[in-house]
């Protein structure tokens, strides 16, 4: 039976998913058999399981840093927006209804069934759970039927700590206006404050921590430093805001020597991001979020990412003269990748004849592969192996593993890009995405391609031979991110109090 930890936060971005991954990472290395947990995520970056179930990434990676199996236990309800006033909700992995937000909002009385029903689960099986909120437990208008932060720590007795992050400045005062803002009850809940993203001297920060105890009563367990070191999965696509080029992963800004530059489009509804993480562990590799279409000038690769609306997005791309650019960009013998709603954005036309995304019926695609998407009610999730085709890449094929969600089915009258040898658990046959005449231009549903240290390493050392740099050996993904969790779990383990955190679970 499980005893709990919770991390609340006084708003989105503070730091709670990579906390709880480290709180993960210290209880299994002090020999606990331990598992995160959140209630409910809203994220456009999503993790199918070896089940074939559909969670939110960030606990997926925490579930890493447990050294556990992720299950959709950990991740009961996951909404994915599809436009500002509503989402895709999913239950269990697996979609549900779209509901806009009032309709959910009456509907979480009924969700929190599922969220007792995946507690349960977890409680049985681990020593101890650690639980992420959501959001802000001081957002007095969803109060009422709250499944995720203060409602949920009370319907499971969970003790609560409160992440402020001092980075974005103002940290006192929005722990001390969260606190004002809970009933008496919920405050006696809080058993202490973590100070995030803290950069500077910390004798400094000693009289504001002082002012704070008194003020409160509630002790600061913690200070944890700004871990700009530390490469790591962000959760959603808000902090695409701050990504420029990158050459290295220590750099925030800028690329100081030659290297590749790889522009990726920040679609409105771009999901999945993180496919591209493992590029910011390549030591010569400049990576950018765009928007705009000067951007993809002298770049050697274009990637049109995931995305949860295709049809709007598609439609935002020839709004923004992106979509003209990068058709240019292909027709001179530049290269374009496509992954899922990128891959259906480069065919012919996408349609929608049931309204599953969009009232638009039928959308001209980017054309530069010869492929027709038609959208379906159906979502298809899966982990996948497949085979990439000898020419896509030199003159060799590659076993990859990645996952697929998407909700249409393609027509391809290309070359296929691979061949899928096993999908959902068993041995399969079926042919996967496209790739051009000239081998410039493919697409692919499947996600997390570029985790394959030896397809990531081809497909860059062609570039590099075509650009005249020097050929880069074999960079392990899997490791540089144990490694990330490793360095995470001693930062933070380093500038908590974990005698204390241990006093407060229960």
């Amino acid at each position: 039976m499980a005893t709990t930890i919770m991390l609340q936060g006084t708003s989105s971005h503070v730091g709670k998913s990579i906390l709880t991954a480290a709180l993960c990472r210290i209880f299994k290395d002090d020999g606990l058999n331990v598992a995160p947990f959140k209630a409910q995520n809203m994220a456009l970056n999503s993790f199918v399981t070896k089940e074939g179930l559909e969670i939110g990434m960030a606990q997926a990676f925490q579930a890493e840093a447990a050294g556990i199996e992720p299950t959709v236990h950990i991740n009961p309800i996951l909404l994915k927006p599809t436009s500002d006033m509503g989402s895709q909700v999913i239950i269990h992995g697996r979609p549900y209804r779209n509901m806009g937000a009032l309709e959910y909002h009456k509907f979480k009385r009924e969700a929190a069934r599922y969220v007792n029903e995946s507690f349960g689960r977890l409680h049985d099986l681990h020593d101890i759970i650690v639980i992420e909120g959501a959001g802000s437990p001081a957002e007095v208008n969803l109060r009422d039927g709250d499944i995720v932060n203060m409602g949920l720590a009370e319907m499971i007795d969970a003790p609560v700590i409160l992440v402020g992050d001092i980075d974005r400045g103002g940290v006192f005062a929005s722990l001390v206006g969260t606190l004002e803002l809970l009933s008496p009850a919920e405050r006696r809940r809080i058993k202490g404050f973590i100070i995030n993203k803290f950069r500077g001297d910390i004798e400094l920060l000693r009289p504001g921590l002082e002012f704070i105890e008194r003020r409160t009563g509630v002790p600061v367990i913690g200070v944890v430093p700004y871990l700009k070191d530390i490469r790591l999965p962000d959760e959603d696509g808000v902090v695409l805001g701050d990504r420029g080029w990158r050459s290295d992963p220590r750099e925030s800004r800028g690329c100081h020597k030659p290297c590749i530059r790889i522009s990726v489009i920040k679609l409105p509804h771009i999901s999945n991001f993180t496919d591209l993480d493992p590029f910011v562990f390549e030591p010569d590799i400049g990576i950018h979020y765009t928007e705009a279409p000067e951007d993809l000038e002298g770049v050697d690769l274009v990637v049109i990412p995931g995305s949860k609306n295709t049809i709007h997005d598609l439609k935002w791309l020839k709004e923004r003269g992106i979509a003209e650019v990068i058709i240019d960009y292909a027709r001179g013998g530049g290269r374009v990748i496509g992954i899922c709603g990128g891959f259906q954005m480069l065919g012919c036309v996408i349609r929608d004849p049931s309204g599953v995304e969009s009232s638009v019926k039928e959308i001209k695609g980017l054309g530069l592969l010869d492929v027709e998407t038609v959208m379906g009610k159906e979502k298809k999730l899966s982990q996948v192996e497949a085979v990439v085709k000898e020419g896509v890449v030199d003159n060799e094929s590659y076993r990859v593993y990645g996952y697929e969600i998407h909700m249409g089915h393609t027509l391809c009258r290309e070359k296929k890009f691979s061949v899928m040898v096993r999908r959902e658990g068993t041995t399969a046959e079926m042919d996967d995405g496209a790739v051009s005449e000239d081998g410039n231009v493919w697409g692919t549903y499947i996600h997390g391609i570029f985790n394959n240290d030896n397809f990531r390493r081809a497909i860059l050392n062609e570039i590099r031979s075509m650009r005249g740099l020097p050929l880069q050996g074999l960079v392990c993904f899997n490791t540089k991110r144990d490694e990330g969790i490793r360095e995470l779990a001693r930062v933070v383990r380093d500038n908590i109090d974990m005698r204390r955190i241990y006093d407060v679970v229960r």
